[in-house]
């Protein structure tokens, strides 16, 4: 095979891109499930854009005059033990959530991709090493090892994220391997080398773009279980801690209140399966648009 025959295979590749990614923007959207995800989500960075300007208190101002109100006009949600409104709490919730999910998402994948990819590719004692590594990881459940990891760190939001994210890269890490030692058997990869592109430019250009997919995917479907795990471990007291608006934490709060004053820790629970809810339908849409033997079976 020729450099021109590769060229323009490679040019080939290039122009049927544009065309199959507004395919999968339409399929996303045009499914109702992951559609209602992506509203609710959308809804979710809304609120937390705007947190400032439609809370009608301050989060964690306290007013024992006002404690264990119901929910009512002067109170939407309630107020909690310490007189503080629900609401206003809940909205500033969504930011806190909001950076959680997506820093630990970031992290977590910083890690785990670039290990895979480079342990996948070039294999080799590295990868047996990092195979073993991830084994020791997901050897525990993600929470408790969250929980271990955030036990052995200042109770704080900032460590709450690398907690969550030390215990999250090892499945990115093993995706990310995988791919790679898919592709590099592929045959468009071997011409690469045949004609003298080196292991950062096939890294690059023919490895990392296979990769996105796959991490896309699964950085969606994770989404939910992240925030899941941050309530978690601000409910049991090693996440963020009182009088920071996290919804784990206002759970926490009204546990001991739950049998009269249900609003105190319904309304944050219910914040946080909406938020799962949609993040859970839109990576099931996203992965139903995006891998190609769904796609094949849709068919």
């Amino acid at each position: 095979m020729d450099s021109s025959t590769l060229r323009s295979a490679t040019n080939s590749r290039t122009v049927v891109r544009t065309p199959r990614r507004r395919g999968a923007a339409s399929r996303i959207l045009g499914n109702p499930l992951s559609l209602a995800g992506a509203l609710i989500i959308g809804g979710l960075i809304a609120l937390a854009v705007l947190a400032p300007y439609l809370a009608p208190y301050d989060p964690i101002q306290t007013d024992i005059g006002s404690r264990l109100q119901p929910p009512s006009r002067a109170h939407f949600f309630g107020t909690d033990q310490l007189g503080r409104d629900i609401l206003s709490r809940i909205l500033y919730g969504t930011r806190i959530s909001l950076r959680i999910a997506i820093l630990t998402a970031i992290i977590a994948t910083a890690i785990g991709a670039p290990l895979g990819i480079v342990t996948g590719y070039f294999r080799g004692r590295v990868d047996d090493l990092l195979m073993r590594v991830t084994d020791m990881f997901m050897a525990f459940p993600r929470l408790i090892l969250a929980m271990a990891i955030a036990a052995a760190l200042r109770p704080t939001l900032e460590n709450v994220i690398i907690a969550i994210s030390l215990a999250a890269w090892p499945a990115y890490a093993r995706l990310a391997r995988s791919v790679a030692l898919a592709l590099r058997e592929e045959n468009y990869v071997e011409a690469a080398r045949a004609i003298g592109a080196g292991p950062l430019r096939v890294l690059a250009k023919h490895v990392l773009p296979g990769v996105v997919s796959p991490l896309t995917i699964q950085v969606s479907l994770d989404m939910g279980g992240i925030i899941l795990t941050a309530a978690g471990l601000g409910f049991i007291g090693f996440g963020a801690q009182p009088p920071t608006p996290e919804w784990g934490v206002m759970i926490s709060d009204g546990r001991n209140y739950l049998t009269q004053q249900w609003w105190v820790s319904t309304f944050p629970g219910i914040a946080i399966s909406l938020v799962v809810l949609g993040f859970n339908m839109l990576g099931d849409g996203i992965r139903d648009a995006m891998d190609p033997r769904l796609r094949s079976r849709g068919r």
